[in-house]
């Protein structure tokens, strides 16, 4: 047999194995999550009866080969790298983590895990424990002794941290809610009962029934519009982009979106033409949020532990919602599905969980007006039309709208929008004029606390700039007195002026934005325009810095180091993508980017990641209730002498 046909033959078996447009970051496959759980149950953890699976992902790639497979060059061109799962089942009270080859069907790595925290609580899980309250006998009495139906009663399950405990079990805290006819659950705390939960045994381990509270009325928490969509143009008259698979083509641009169950929706390999040389140039290999932390701000017993990780602790595309029309997304949009393993592992399609359109900022991405050529007024400029993807992850009360934006002049703008609806405590005060003590919140409605809270996404974000050999440029602005007047002919007494500092180590690339005027850049050390500036991207944070208050010996700021720095830059190393570390429920911060970054690795014209928080100290308003109007935060990655003029020309 030939060359060409053996070429053939491979290329119709990746064909078959992969689908015509696989990508080697192309998340698992319906398929390929039935065939990795029958593979484990087929194992001896089959034969285990309480075997439930906490994660199921893609293992991630060795980059080198992915970066190999995706070359231009086909004679450059190795084999697609195979495709491996990685997997995270509880059975008989361990944890235990297996990575399967799905070519060869077979378990290549099996072991147990022996450290800090535990994986994701499942969705049978948390349904069972918000159920277990309401057939426990003293709650059952708690709820008479309030004269309430019981029938009336949800309860919902919170995560609980860690407080220096030395052995820790899998649990979770059930607060418990009055609906009574409310669709606004989240409004009518019944305060002062706090249930706690084994998760593995399933059975209440701790009751309290500390005080009583009145419940606040349900009248004007209706969250619900009374308006319809309105179906509104975005003015683009037909869509510019083109998806193939998972791989997505619009203007300049042409990158991989995926979606797992843990980050939501991730954005790789994403390249920028350059219209001068007409090639696609690196940007990002891999971008996605990475985790949450949002720590509640009341020291008291039922609240305390209200300090959450979601990403790690539940999952931000386990919990993405189906996205409304013409609400989440305009008409013009394309919607993706994602797909998503189970706790007995089978396969789950999460329909319309993304989407992809076009933008018109309803602005000009450029404009000018000249009025300095004789005999003329010559204008010219161009509209503001982007391409956003789009998903919304539904954690308990919070709704998180996280967009991924690409914009025609080498830009990408990252935004998050939270809104939903407040976490409110019960109170008998129904007036701010008679509040004497520390409420740790806001009156926002008759016998309802809005506790103040914090947000911090982390995002984690491999930039390749141009190539993968990227360093942390601090272009720093100090400012200068004019000493030599009569040298200079100059009547002025001062002028700023830029001082670059390249980060050599980790320690470098922990930066407190906000103190100083700086601009922090990625750059490519070895990459020059053609007139000799050194190519890059520079970080434009959209507001200053949020970073968290809390003390650096507090068991919640122990756990989530990371929020310490708005920004941190890393050496990479495929393992490290989870920011509060990869067991992130009842973590005891031991794990994760504070503990990576303290090894203060080389990062200077390195492979490196950014990581970026987007944080939020939200102090509640009564304009918050019912329902919070969307609060915006976000960044934007823009190329810094990247293209060797305005790339819109060019």
């Amino acid at each position: 047999m030939n060359t060409h046909i053996l070429a053939l033959v491979f290329l119709l078996q990746c064909a078959f194995t992969f689908g015509l447009h696989f990508h080697p970051l192309d998340p698992l496959t319906p398929q390929e999550i039935t065939k990795t759980s029958f593979i484990v149950k087929k194992s001896h953890l089959g034969n285990l009866k309480d075997l439930t699976f906490h994660y199921l992902d893609l293992e991630e790639p060795n980059k080198t080969h992915v970066l190999q497979w995706l070359s231009p060059n086909p004679s450059k061109k190795p084999p697609p790298p195979r495709r491996r799962s990685l997997v995270v089942v509880r059975a008989g009270g361990q944890t235990h983590e297996l990575i399967i080859d799905l070519t060869t069907s077979k378990i290549v790595s099996s072991r147990i895990y022996t450290g800090h925290g535990f994986p994701s609580l499942t969705f049978i899980e948390l349904f069972r424990a918000s159920k277990l309250p309401l057939t426990y006998p003293p709650f059952k009495k708690s709820i008479l002794d309030r004269a309430l139906n019981i029938s009336e009663v949800s309860c919902i399950p919170f995560t609980v941290g860690w407080y220096g405990e030395t052995t820790t079990r899998r649990e979770v805290k059930a607060s418990c809610f009055y609906r009574d006819g409310s669709v606004n659950v989240f409004t009518r705390p019944i305060e002062g009962i706090t249930v706690t939960i084994d998760v593995d045994s399933m059975q209440v381990v701790k009751y309290s029934d500390r005080f009583r509270k009145p419940l606040p009325d349900k009248e004007g928490n209706d969250f619900r519009t009374k308006h319809k969509p309105f179906p509104f143009s975005c003015n683009v008259s037909d869509t510019g982009f083109k998806i193939l698979g998972n791989r997505v083509k619009w203007a300049n641009w042409k990158f991989h979106v995926g979606f797992t169950a843990r980050a939501g929706v991730t954005i790789s390999t994403a390249s920028v033409l350059d219209p001068r040389t007409k090639r696609f140039r690196r940007v990002m290999y891999r971008g996605h949020v990475s985790e949450t932390f949002v720590p509640y701000m009341d020291p008291t017993y039922e609240w305390y532990y209200r300090t959450f990780m979601d990403i790690g602790e539940f999952g931000f595309g386990r919990s993405a919602v189906t996205l409304q029309p013409l609400i989440d997304c305009p008409q013009n949009a394309a919607f993706l599905d994602g797909h998503v393993a189970g706790p007995d592992g089978t396969a789950q399609s999460m329909t319309n969980v993304m989407c992809v359109f076009e933008k018109n900022g309803y602005g000009a991405s450029f404009r000018h007006t000249e009025i300095n050529v004789p005999g003329h007024v010559i204008t010219s400029g161009e509209a503001d039309i982007s391409l956003v993807v789009r998903m919304v992850a539904t954690l308990g009360n919070y709704d998180y709208i996280v967009d991924w934006e690409f914009k025609k002049n080498g830009a990408i703008r990252v935004g998050v929008d939270l809104t939903g609806v407040l976490e409110v405590k019960a109170t008998s005060y129904t007036s701010n004029d008679q509040i004497t003590d520390n409420v740790y919140g806001t009156l926002v409605a008759k016998n309802t606390i809005a506790v103040n809270h914090d947000h911090y996404l982390t995002y984690y974000l491999d930039l390749d700039v141009d190539g993968n050999g990227n360093s942390l440029v601090k272009a720093k602005l100090r400012t200068v007195r004019v000493t030599d007047v009569n040298k200079t002919s100059s009547r002025r007494k001062s002028y700023s002026t830029v001082v670059k500092e390249t980060a050599k180590t980790e320690a470098d690339g922990r930066v407190r934005l906000g103190s100083e005027p700086v601009e922090l850049l990625i750059v490519n050390p070895k990459k020059k325009t053609k007139i000799g500036n050194t190519v890059g991207y520079r970080l434009i944070p959209e507001h200053l810095p949020v970073t968290s208050l809390l003390t650096d010996d507090d068991y919640p700021e122990i756990r989530a180091g990371y929020t310490k720095y708005p920004v941190w830059i890393t050496a990479y190393n495929r393992s490290e993508r989870w920011a509060g570390g990869f067991y992130s429920d009842r973590s005891r911060g031991d794990d994760g980017l504070a503990v990576w970054s303290s090894r203060n690795r080389e990062i200077e014209n390195k492979d490196i990641v950014m990581w970026y928080n987007v944080g939020f100290h939200h102090i509640p308003y009564q304009e918050d209730f019912p329902v919070m109007p969307t609060l915006h935060g976000g960044f934007t990655l823009r190329p810094s002498n990247f293209f060797d003029n305005d790339p819109l020309i060019g």
